[in-house]
């Protein structure tokens, strides 16, 4: 599919729209009381800081003029008082957002993790791992300003453009008016500039995107480029993604940056009007230096809120993009979920019957069609088949990865759709292909699906799957660290572990899928002999490429057309000279 590569722009389903806003306050209102009270300092802030041009308008009108220099003492003091309080109330203030705004980005991420670990298998095969990651952190990172300082600093600053206003028409309407005069030329300069600076910041957000997935392919598979010497073809490609990504950012910060000039240039025009006016147009009796002064100083601060407003629209629009993206993930639907009533399983004893089973990863192209098996508690059944043929799927099917579309499996009599999908999956134990391991210990590791086992159960799940013999011969033995997805350790190694996991759980029904694939014969022996007694009093599915392993199943069925082929123990098929007789024999000759 095109949304796996990692060189296609993501596109957004919907254009935005400001109930995307809308939405986001569910995170804010959880911290209303603080910002409130961030709020209100900072009115404070801003009424002790208009405080400041009023005395020098008596400084320049009254006191100097009278010669009052105890009276201009007093002034310089309340003035130094002024700015200390706004000081300390603007600190205050940002303690309080950065508190916040922190708290914003947890409840986000919180969420975000949530919600993916809940997703089905196909969201992660569809689209690479690091434009999932980027939504996490980066794009987090950069809406919680927006969601904190940015809704507190908007409704501040538009609440400071008024108090200006008040106090400007207090000293002085008609010059005023000059002051406000230059808003509608902004307006238009500012919409102007905001619909193409939206799709740059769009396009920043798809190449960034695009040359992390990249990055974070190539890490994963660091060995492959070495072993295929592809380093030089593999810089050039991030070479290119990451000039468009430069591109990209250049051509944004342009529309950025047209912004604030635009406000600078029409504040000094407007600055400069207001001394024409007053100095050649009003009555000179009337425009005093002081009111002039007073006026000058108000202007300066009246498009000050108007320059901020400008870049908090900025980082509004910077940013909507990325909250576009986060949504969108939190929107992904959970395919797989517990139904609304699913009700706890009980504890089972592990029979399995697949119902008129039928089940397609692409619609109208079935793996599997009509396919019907009872499997009876304690039995051991293995999957055989040529790749593709839906043996996998089976046993996923089973786990609910994924739900069907025709049909019913039922553990003990109870449809698993009804059930949770916790209690479904604690009383399995799952091994599949790819033998995952954690960064960690390799206790860690084998503790992992049952967090309170003993360090006694945990050795003795190592012994019964003969992975003991080899953790023991390491220097911290069960201590010992291991890199994320056992880089340290060999393919053997890494299932070994994988198993002792799965077998620690004490499941009711096991699932190997290939479970001994990369096991020499000689460990495979051992491990045959050791899981013997394990499966006893347990429902097993064992999938395997290498017949000689599943030789003692109660029944082998071969998978193949979309369902069970063939059905029997080894010496029945064998005896029946059909397609398990020759993927046998075509393995022992």
């Amino acid at each position: 599919m095109a949304r796996n590569r990692y060189d296609v722009d993501e596109q957004l389903e919907t254009p935005f729209n400001f109930a995307h806003l809308k939405r986001a306050f569910v995170y804010i209102k959880r911290y209303r009381n603080k910002m409130i009270v961030s709020l209100c300092l900072s009115i404070l802030a801003a009424i002790v800081g208009l405080i400041g041009p009023l005395i020098t308008q008596r400084a320049l009108d009254v006191t100097i003029p009278g010669k009052n220099y105890v009276g201009l003492v007093l002034l310089a003091v309340l003035l130094l008082v002024c700015t200390v309080i706004g000081t300390m109330l603007g600190n205050i203030r940002s303690r309080i957002m950065t508190i916040v705004g922190q708290n914003i980005i947890y409840d986000i991420r919180e969420d975000l993790f949530a919600h993916l670990q809940e997703l089905p298998f196909s969201y992660y095969d569809d689209r690479p791992h690091g434009k999932i990651l980027i939504r996490v952190i980066n794009y987090v990172n950069s809406v919680s300003d927006m969601l904190s300082n940015g809704i507190i600093n908007f409704i501040m600053e538009i609440l400071n453009m008024i108090l200006i206003l008040i106090f400007m028409m207090i000293v002085d309407v008609r010059l005023t008016l000059v002051a406000v005069s230059g808003l509608p030329l902004f307006m238009a300069l500012i919409f102007a500039i905001k619909k193409h600076q939206r799709r740059a910041w769009q396009d920043v957000s798809n190449k960034s995107s695009n040359m992390n997935a990249y990055l974070q392919e190539n890490i994963v598979g660091a060995r492959i480029t070495q072993v295929f010497t592809r380093e030089e073809e593999n810089a050039g490609i991030y070479d290119r993604l990451n000039q468009k990504y430069r591109k990209s950012w250049m051509r944004a910060v342009r529309f950025t940056h047209l912004v604030w000039p635009t406000t600078d240039n029409i504040s000094t025009l407007v600055r400069a009007a207001m001394f024409v006016v007053g100095l050649l147009v009003l009555d000179p009796a009337t425009v005093t230096l002081g009111t002039l002064a007073a006026m000058t100083g108000y202007a300066s601060r009246f498009w000050q809120p108007i320059m901020s407003l400008s870049n908090i629209m900025n980082n509004f629009i910077n940013n909507i993009a990325y909250l576009e993206r986060i949504f969108e993930t939190l929107d992904e639907p959970a395919v797989v979920h517990d139904k609304e009533g699913a009700f706890e399983l009980g504890e089972i004893t592990g029979q399995v019957s697949f119902n008129d089973v039928t089940f397609s990863y692409e619609e109208g192209v079935n793996v599997l069609e009509h396919v019907s098996l009872d499997v009876k508690a304690g039995e051991s059944i293995a999957l055989v088949g040529p790749t593709g043929a839906g043996k996998s799927t089976m046993v996923s099917l089973l786990s609910r990865f994924y739900d069907l579309q025709q049909g019913s499996i039922t553990v003990d009599g109870t449809d698993i759709s009804d059930v949770t999908l916790r209690s479904l999956r604690t009383q399995m134990g799952i091994m599949l292909q790819d033998s995952f391991i954690f960064s960690g210990t390799i206790k860690d590791n084998i503790r992992y699906g049952k967090l309170d086992a003993t360090d006694e159960e945990i050795e003795a799940a190592s012994k019964t799957v003969c992975a003991d013999t080899f953790i023991s011969r390491m220097d911290e033995g069960y201590d010992t660290e291991v890199n994320e997805r056992g880089s340290k350790l060999s393919g053997g190694e890494k299932q070994l572990i994988s198993f002792a996991r799965t077998l620690l759980s004490d499941p009711k029904i096991l699932v190997l899928d290939e479970a001994t694939s990369s096991i020499d014969a000689k460990t495979e022996a051992l491990l045959q002999k050791g899981i013997a007694g394990l499966l006893k009093g347990r429902t097993s599915f064992i999938i395997a490429h290498r017949l000689s392993t599943i030789r003692s199943c109660d029944r082998i069925m071969f998978i193949d057309d979309k369902g069970i082929r063939e059905c029997g123990s080894h010496d029945e098929l064998m005896a029946k000279r059909g397609a398990y007789y020759e993927l046998y024999t075509s393995q022992a000759g």
